[in-house]
């Protein structure tokens, strides 16, 4: 058994209190007190535990798993990464912190939360044996090594940072490796870890769910009940099918979100009364008062390219991008480095499955978001930078594609004969934006009133509010509410000089890099 001091904990509202004490019950169960920060050494696997701690924007999620985090390793639980595991020990607990997409987990870890995707959680690293060797050492699993890897100086640096951010990639990428240096390649999982954390489990399909319960016989799903469920589930999500002994519900808004013009605004949509023409008159009201709300009368063509802006139809989604494409003189036969595109998956056969899971593991899922850096040093590769991705600059085998409208064939400007698909996302739709964040968002707005004259409904809650709500609570810092179908002229060329980094790692699909 492990235990340590019991840390004080922060002031918590009286739903917050009631969510942080039945997380404790349910983990009590299975031998882990965050009363006495103590944890017993192993779990029934023929446990079954779930709960869902349910709640809008503002409600204090993200601070409630967050000290959870902390709890459950002050009472000596080991935190999974996706980029390096421990050998399990005995006397060990495991907890691993899921979000189901690359910008969903850099949204948590830019919050200090130590998350990584559900696809990650899934499979496991496989370490150069010299590099395991510094990883457990770093890790507290191992004698300082005797290795040709790396000098006694690069040792020293990687310990210096280990010992400020418990990160074995980051400890290896001070001592100037690479994960495609110490990473050789993914594995399946085959052992169940104990304690799954989910953000935005609204996001999760039964299928996901199924396979995480699979991993962990006890799971915590952070969701919000006011988002879109995913498509082909009937508007019901994952934690509606959880009787209600095993949901927990977060209602007040904490003082950090008050005030807050743009999370105001996603709150007032759940006033059943409230019709669309009222919801625009508060948000031109909202950006009267405050710079955080803007009203705007075109689309800005400069904050596309990094900012996607979000809509309801596919069609107005290929428009704007046709619309920013020209804007920026981009040729049609060919992408401009800094031109956004989104991951439409992966085109590789059955015999190429361990490149298949390499792509994965580095952020090529569906519905990545990169940017294009440039043609790779093969015809068909592109130099992309995955945002969310830990190692964010790789080369890799493209089939780029770009809509021309709902009934012709996509166009095609340059494709490998098998690797990752793209399309472009200078514009996506609102339900492919769940789960990321951006500085500044544009809401399509005329979009919206389509959805509201259209009268549809999605578990009974007209299925503009749903819309408008995801689409508003994607702004961090500023929301751009666009009302006209007009596109503002670029103040300059596309660029890249945002994201210079270190050379991109290749990710080719033979034994010759891209």
């Amino acid at each position: 058994m492990s235990q340590a001091p019991a840390r004080s904990l922060p002031s918590f509202s009286a739903d917050q209190a009631e969510a942080w004490a039945r997380v404790s019950a349910l983990l009590d169960a299975v031998g882990i007190d965050l009363d006495t920060a103590s944890a017993t050494s192993a779990q029934r696997r023929d446990t079954d535990e779930i709960l869902a701690i349910l709640g809008k924007a503002g409600s204090g999620k993200t601070m409630l798993l967050s000290e959870l985090t902390r709890a459950l390793t002050d009472a000596g639980v080991e935190l999974v990464s996706a980029d390096y595991e421990p050998r399990r020990k005995s006397d060990r607990r495991s907890l691993a912190i899921l979000a189901p997409t690359n910008k969903a987990a850099s949204v948590l870890r830019a919050r200090g939360v130590p998350a990584t995707t559900i696809h990650r959680i899934l499979y496991t690293p496989v370490y150069d044996p010299e590099y395991q060797k510094i990883a457990d050492w770093l890790a507290g699993n191992g004698a300082r090594p005797e290795t040709d890897a790396l000098d006694a100086q690069a040792l020293d640096r990687a310990q210096a940072f280990y010992a400020q951010v418990a990160s074995i990639p980051g400890a290896l990428a001070a001592a100037g490796l690479r994960g495609s240096d110490f990473i050789k390649g993914w594995t399946r999982r085959e052992n169940p870890l104990d304690i799954g954390f989910v953000d935005e489990s609204s996001m999760l399909d039964a299928r996901q769910l199924d396979d995480l319960r699979a991993i962990f016989p006890t799971l915590v799903l952070f969701g919000d009940p006011a988002q879109l469920a995913p498509v082909g589930q009937g508007g019901a999500m994952v934690f509606d099918t959880l009787d209600a002994a095993r949901q927990c519900h977060l209602s007040t808004v904490h003082r950090q979100a008050r005030g807050n013009p743009i999370l105001d605004l996603a709150h007032a949509l759940a006033d059943p009364a409230l019709e669309f023409e009222e919801f625009e008159a508060r948000v031109e009201a909202a950006a009267a008062q405050d710079d955080r709300v803007v009203v705007a009368r075109s689309v800005d063509a400069d904050l596309m390219a990094r900012s996607p802006v979000l809509v309801w139809r596919n069609a107005t989604r290929i428009r704007l991008i046709h619309a920013f494409r020209a804007a920026f003189d981009a040729p049609e036969a060919d992408l401009l480095p800094g031109e956004p595109l989104i991951c439409d998956g992966l085109e590789l056969p059955l015999k190429h499955r361990k490149r298949r899971i390499d792509l994965e593991a580095r952020g090529l899922i569906k519905g990545a978001q990169v940017v294009y850096l440039g043609p790779g040093r093969r015809p068909g590769f592109s130099r992309l930078h995955v945002f969310g991705a830990e190692e964010p600059q790789i080369s890799v085998a493209s089939i780029v594609k770009i809509e021309k409208d709902a009934e012709s064939e996509p166009f095609i400007p340059f494709a490998a004969h098998m690797g990752a698909a793209f399309l472009h996302g200078a514009a996506v739709t609102i339900h492919k934006a769940q789960g990321s964040q951006w500085p500044a968002v544009q809401v399509f707005a005329p979009d919206l009133w389509a959805a509201a004259r259209s009268g549809r409904s999605e578990s009974g809650i007209p299925l503009w509010k749903r819309l408008a709500y995801v689409a508003i609570t994607r702004a961090e810092h500023r929301l751009h509410w666009v009302v006209r179908t007009r596109l503002r002229r670029p103040s300059a060329p596309l660029s890249v000089d945002d994201l210079r980094a270190a050379p991109a790692a290749p990710l080719s699909l033979d034994a010759a890099a891209g």
